[in-house]
């Protein structure tokens, strides 16, 4: 049985960053992911997909924040227990037994929830003659984007990831975006690049069709699409992407006895606590008023969990609220020489 002031459930940006605040107060704590690998939907998902998103850096890939929010704790030790889902949360004389599928054990007065929403898997695309192709041809997530250049690519979906590696590749690659419907949910601005880059015949645009078949042996070599009024197209192509968002399952997490609204957590903006105590939930599986699913807001919100963690980790101990800039107990922990 391992003792913790906290237990952070998700390796991701949200749970990175979280670790680094929990340890910056003086606290220990352990992070537990499903994954094989510590980055969460980052890595696993759009590792080399461009974020503008982050405040003071204008882009860096999945990977890229990753590797940073690794280096930022490096002044620290933390224990990553990766490749274990956590099956079980049970309270034991008032702290949290956690119970992971390794049988590792933790006993903590803290249980932080961070990052995804579970386990998850991307949407995938419905004739069933894809799935020889898949993981060769097709894929649902970009692991490596220089397979792709000087080929034709045929990007499925109507959302950001679509957009946003429509728009990437098109600078190296001969893209063809295929959408089911004229309007699209990304952002807007990618929404008018998109459109300029089709006017320059940059990319190849096609609305309101659907994948109908596929033509290739071991290889594909080309794809059939069909429109709403059952007209069929016949692209030549090299690789397929889809992007129709993730199906989202909760898991153990639905059975702690957590209020659980449309796969997510309510939670209070003051600590981010559930209605547990002790469990607190960040990132994008926690609801309230005015969430926004942005990496930032996660990061936002974990500082104030780990905060919260301080007076069930330390009731006997006041926490004091202190600067990087200016306080020497926190640039010791940081390693800081002045």
């Amino acid at each position: 049985m391992i003792k913790t002031d906290a237990v952070i459930i998700g390796a991701g940006p949200t749970g990175l960053f979280t670790a680094h605040q929990i340890k910056l107060i003086g606290l220990n704590c352990e992070v537990v992911d499903n994954l094989d690998k510590i980055g969460g939907q980052c890595i696993e998902l759009y590792p080399d997909k461009p974020i503008y998103d982050i405040p003071a850096i204008p882009q860096c890939t999945g990977e890229e924040l990753t590797k940073n929010l690794i280096n930022q704790l490096k002044p620290f030790d933390i224990k990553f227990h990766l490749n274990q889902r956590v099956d079980e949360v049970k309270k034991n004389n008032g702290n949290w037994e956690v119970k992971t599928s390794k049988g590792t054990s933790f006993v903590t007065p803290n249980v932080i929830i961070a990052g995804g929403v579970g386990s998850f898997e991307p949407r995938k695309f419905a004739p069933k003659e894809c799935e020889k192709f898949e993981n060769k041809s097709i894929f649902y997530s970009i692991k490596d984007k220089t397979i792709f250049k000087g080929k034709t690519v045929s990007i499925f979906g109507g959302g950001d990831s679509a957009l946003d590696w429509a728009i990437e590749l098109s600078k190296n690659s001969n893209v063809n975006l295929i959408h089911r419907r004229d309007e699209f949910r990304g952002a807007q601005s990618s929404v008018d690049q998109v459109k300029q880059l089709t006017m320059s015949n940059k990319i190849n645009l096609f609305t309101k069709y659907q994948l109908k078949s596929l033509n290739g042996n071991e290889n594909l070599k080309s794809i059939e699409i069909m429109h709403d009024n059952k007209e069929l197209k016949n692209l030549q192509t090299d690789y397929v992407l889809g992007f129709f968002g993730l199906i989202m399952q909760l898991g153990p997490i639905a059975n702690w006895g957590l209020n659980i609204n449309k796969k997510t957590i309510d939670v209070d903006t003051e600590k981010f606590e559930t209605n547990q105590k002790g469990i607190y939930a960040v990132g994008d599986i926690c609801t309230y008023p005015g969430k926004l699913k942005l990496i930032l807001s996660g990061f936002h919100e974990g500082a104030l969990a780990a905060r919260a963690c301080f007076k069930l980790a330390k009731p006997n101990e006041k926490y004091r609220f202190e600067f990087t800039t200016t306080s020497k107990n926190l640039k010791n922990r940081l390693g800081v020489k002045e």
